[in-house]
């Protein structure tokens, strides 16, 4: 039977890692933890991270400020025992083939809020990573795309995306006008609403996002992002499942809580958020959607129109508001009632 271009591209994905893995522990790299900010509720908390490969006699430089390339050229270390510690219990796990950690703790009692955990692996320095345990009592959330939603980066026309992701230094993304102010008005309304980063991009930019948005002065919150190697279904991710995915899975783990859905017309966010809401009607208390101007339709796709029209292809039951920015979109915002 011949192979699937997914299945040789993975071969080699995985071929090229295994090599490299091997030579660079000959050289006296060790593993290395990276922790992202995980959620959970009263029940249980999921944690976060990976483990890659990492020369010791390296200078840490500030990611910050580098070409984006440079994020992208990782080894990973898969099938690692890792071990996790949330509040006074520990957890055994193991990374996944890519070296990504999701391990879920159950009863960790811990308080609503921010809290840090333990991350240890063999031969790695233990490190600590976030993670927001989001109320009971929490009735209202913030679920938000970032990609041309709050950072101008034109996905997904590739070379241009490209330039913006692996050229372009990390330091000069630029926000969405009045998205940053938006958010803060809706954290100022509701304390303690949970944003969760909802996002197509890879986990490799989790540094150079976060530190975007602290800098531009987002709300904290957790990232979801996803791996851009080849599935068994394709050589790329599938976004739109991604988020299908993320979203199901937030719905499940917080039942009390109505989300406001925010992105933009330059994707897909329009028609994943219209299943998200005829799937689970209760979930979704609103869907806000940034309008890219015609001339960002073109550098973002290709066409003029947007990829998915909200009013045309998309029925919502629910509140919709729309806009070029976040001034208008906080416009709109205010004459809902939630």
């Amino acid at each position: 039977m011949r192979m699937a271009l997914s299945d040789i591209a993975r071969k080699i994905e995985f071929t090229t890692n295994s090599v490299t893995l091997k030579r660079s522990a000959r050289k006296g790299w060790q593993p290395s933890i990276t922790g992202y900010s995980g959620y959970g509720n009263e029940h249980f908390v999921h944690v976060l991270g990976r483990v890659l490969m990492h020369d010791p006699e390296s200078q840490d430089t500030d990611t910050w400020a580098q070409r984006g390339y440079r994020q992208f050229f990782t080894i990973q270390v898969p099938r690692h025992e890792v071990e996790v510690t949330v509040g006074g219990k520990t957890v055994a796990g193991t990374s996944n083939h890519n070296g990504y950690i999701d391990v879920l703790v159950h009863d960790h009692g811990l308080e609503p809020g921010w809290h840090e955990v333990s991350i240890r692996a063999k031969g790695a320095e233990e490190v600590t990573a976030e993670v927001l345990i989001v109320s009971a009592d929490t009735e209202f959330g913030v679920i938000s795309d970032i990609d041309d939603t709050i950072m101008v980066t034109w996905l997904p026309r590739a070379m241009i995306a490209a330039w913006n992701s692996w050229v372009k230094r990390t330091n000069t993304r630029t926000q969405v006008e009045g998205m940053a102010s938006f958010y803060r008005e809706i954290a100022a309304e509701h304390p303690g609403v949970p944003f969760i980063y909802l996002s197509t991009g890879a986990w490799n930019t989790y540094d150079t996002l976060v530190t975007f948005m602290e800098e531009n002065g987002f709300p904290r919150g957790p990232l979801l992002l996803t791996d851009w190697g080849p599935t068994p279904t394709g050589l790329f991710r599938n976004g739109q499942e991604h988020k299908r995915v993320q979203l199901r899975n937030l719905f499940i783990a917080f039942p009390a809580l109505r989300w406001l859905l925010i992105g933009d017309d330059g994707q897909h966010d329009p028609l994943t958020y219209a299943d998200a809401v005829a799937e689970h009607p209760d979930r979704v208390a609103a869907v806000a959607i940034r309008n890219l101007s015609p001339q960002e339709q073109l550098l973002a796709h290709g066409s003029l129109a947007p990829l998915a029209r909200v009013n045309d292809q998309t029925s919502f039951n629910i509140p919709l508001i729309q806009g070029a920015d976040g001034t208008a979109l906080a416009r709109a915002y205010r004459k809902l009632r939630f």
